[in-house]
C-alpha cells in the first residue's frame, strides 16, 4: 500500500467533492471512508487510475450519507450529478482547497487547525503540539470548526495570511515531524507566490527553501539528531540556498517586513556562515528583535535567548531566558545548553535529563539523553 500516494491524493479528491457541491464536513468524512476502502482493496486489486477510483468511491460514500438525512429532491439532484466512470482530469485543486478551508466564518486559528487536519493529513496530536495546547482542547476546536462550516457553501475564500500560516505549519510538521509534508508545502507555496503579489508569500517560500536546503544533514544515518553547529555544511543544498536568498532579497527590497521574511533572514545568516564559529550572531539577535516585535511569540523569545547567549555570552543568554515562562517547550533544553556553555556541567547534565523527559518525540529525547551522558562522563573523568 502506497501511503504517500494516498496522502497526496487526499486533498485533491476532497477538493473535487467540495467543488461538486458537498459541504466540507461531509466531504471529509466521505474521503476518509474511501481511504479506508482503498487500504482494504488496493493491495489485492490496485486500480489503474487511483485518483479516479477515490473520487468515485468517495462520491458514492457521500451520496450514501446524504440519502440518510436529506430530502428526496436533494437526493435525486445529487444522484444526477454523479460523475461518469473514466479517468479524472489531472487538475491540482490543493491550493484552492486551502483557500476555501480558510473560510470567513471561521477564526484564523480554527481555519488553520481544520485545514491541517482535513487537508494536511496531520493528526490532532500533531496540531495540538504546533499550537502548544492540550490534545483534547485541539480536538474540541476542530470539531467546533467542522460544525460551523457544515452546510456552508465554500464560494467565499479566506485570506492569504491564514493560508500562509497553514502552509508554514504544514512545512514545519513535514520538516521536523513524523509525516513528510515539507516538499508538498514548498510546491504549494511556490504556486501561491507566483500567483499573488504578496511579500510574505515570497518570504515564506525563501524560508522553506533555506531550511529545506540542510534537511539531509539534520539526522545521522542511525536517525540521531545532528545540531546545526555540527552539521556537514558541505552537504547543504547550495542551489536551494541561492534561490532562497535571491527570493528573500527581492521581498525585503519592498520594505514590507513580515514575520516570514524575518525568519528567512535568520536562516540566510546561518546558511551564509562557512562554519558555525563564523555565524553573525549579533545580526541574528537583531533579526530576532524584529521578529519578536512582529509576533510577540514566546517561542521567538526563547530562540532569541540562545542567540543572545552566542552573541553576548552564556550568562547574558541565561538572563534573557530567566524572563520567560519555564513551561515553554524546549525551555529546559535551552537552559541546559546555556549552563554547559557557562561551564556549569553538573547543572547542565541534570537539565538535559529533565529536558529529555519532556521531549516531544523519540529522536529529540535520545539526543538530550546522549547530551546528559556525555557531560556526566566528563564530570566523572575530571574527578
Amino acid at each position: 500500500m502506497n501511503e504517500a500516494l494516498l496522502r497526496s491524493l487526499t486533498p485533491r479528491v476532497l477538493g473535487i467533492l467540495v467543488r461538486r457541491g458537498a459541504d466540507f464536513a461531509a466531504a471529509e468524512d466521505a474521503v476518509q471512508d474511501a481511504l479506508v476502502e482503498a487500504v482494504r482493496v488496493w493491495p489485492a486489486d490496485p486500480p489503474q487510475d487511483p485518483k479516479g477510483w477515490l473520487v468515485t468511491v468517495a462520491w458514492r460514500k457521500f451520496l450514501d450519507a446524504a440519502r440518510a438525512g436529506a430530502a428526496r429532491r436533494r437526493r435525486e439532484r445529487l444522484i444526477d450529478d454523479e460523475p461518469a466512470p473514466g479517468p479524472v482530469p489531472a487538475v491540482d485543486d490543493t491550493l484552492q482547497l486551502y483557500f476555501l478551508c480558510a473560510h470567513p466564518s471561521l477564526t484564523p486559528s480554527s481555519a488553520v487547525a481544520l485545514t491541517l487536519r482535513a487537508v494536511g493529513g496531520l493528526t490532532t496530536r500533531q496540531i495540538a503540539q504546533a499550537y502548544l495546547v492540550p490534545e483534547a482542547t485541539m480536538a474540541q476546536r476542530i470539531s467546533r470548526a467542522k460544525r460551523i462550516v457544515s452546510g456552508v457553501r465554500f464560494d467565499q475564500p479566506g485570506d492569504v495570511v491564514t493560508v500562509l500560516r497553514i502552509l508554514y505549519l504544514v512545512f514545519n510538521e513535514g520538516y521536523s515531524g513524523d509525516i513528510d509534508l515539507a516538499a508538498e508545502a514548498i510546491r504549494l507555496t511556490r504556486q501561491l507566490a507566483a500567483a499573488i503579489d504578496h511579500p510574505e508569500a515570497t518570504g515564506l517560500l525563501a524560508l522553506m527553501l533555506l531550511h529545506h536546503a540542510r534537511r539531509d544533514t539534520r539526522t545521522a544515518p542511525d536517525g540521531a539528531l545532528v545540531p546545526l553547529a555540527e552539521q556537514d555544511r558541505g552537504r547543504w543544498d547550495t542551489t536551494s540556498i541561492a534561490e532562497g536568498v535571491e527570493i528573500l532579497q527581492a521581498a525585503l527590497a519592498r520594505d514590507r517586513l513580515g514575520e516570514f521574511q524575518a525568519q528567512a533572514a535568520i536562516a540566510a545568516l546561518h546558511a551564509d556562515a562557512p562554519t558555525a564559529e563564523e555565524t553573525d550572531w549579533v545580526q541574528i539577535v537583531e533579526w530576532y528583535d524584529e521578529l519578536a516585535r512582529l509576533t510577540d511569540s514566546p517561542i521567538v523569545r526563547l530562540n532569541r535567548a540562545v542567540a543572545v547567549g552566542e552573541a553576548d555570552g552564556p550568562r547574558a543568554g541565561l538572563a534573557a531566558l530567566a524572563a520567560l515562562d519555564d513551561s515553554l517547550p524546549r525551555h529546559t533544553a535551552v537552559a541546559a545548553y546555556l549552563h554547559e556553555r557557562d561551564g556549569d556541567l553538573a547543572t547542565a547534565a541534570r537539565l538535559y535529563v529533565d529536558a529529555a523527559h519532556k521531549a516531544p518525540n523519540l529522536a529529540e529525547r535520545d539526543h538530550l539523553t546522549r547530551q546528559a551522558a556525555r557531560l556526566n562522563a566528563r564530570i566523572r573523568s575530571s574527578t
